[in-house]
């Protein structure tokens, strides 16, 4: 029997980690208290919703091909 190769990781896996990032960014500057830190991370919120879409379309992708999936089975 052969075996089954290692999976990359799925596109839901790879949303979650991209909210998560998106999060951070958008959230690390209340909780800081050096100005430089605070406004580099603050200047950085663009990214942090970048990140956010990013995760959301990637989950959203994963859940179409899913149910996309079950229904040729």
């Amino acid at each position: 029997m052969a075996s089954k190769p290692s999976r990359a990781p799925r596109m839901a896996e790879r949303g979650v980690l991209c909210l998560l990032i998106g999060i951070a960014v958008l959230v690390a500057p209340h909780f800081l208290t050096s100005p430089g830190w605070h406004d580099m991370i603050a200047g950085a919120a663009t990214v942090g919703w970048f990140a956010l879409v990013l995760g959301v379309a990637l989950i959203v992708v994963d859940l179409v091909q899913r149910a996309k999936g079950k229904t040729r089975r």
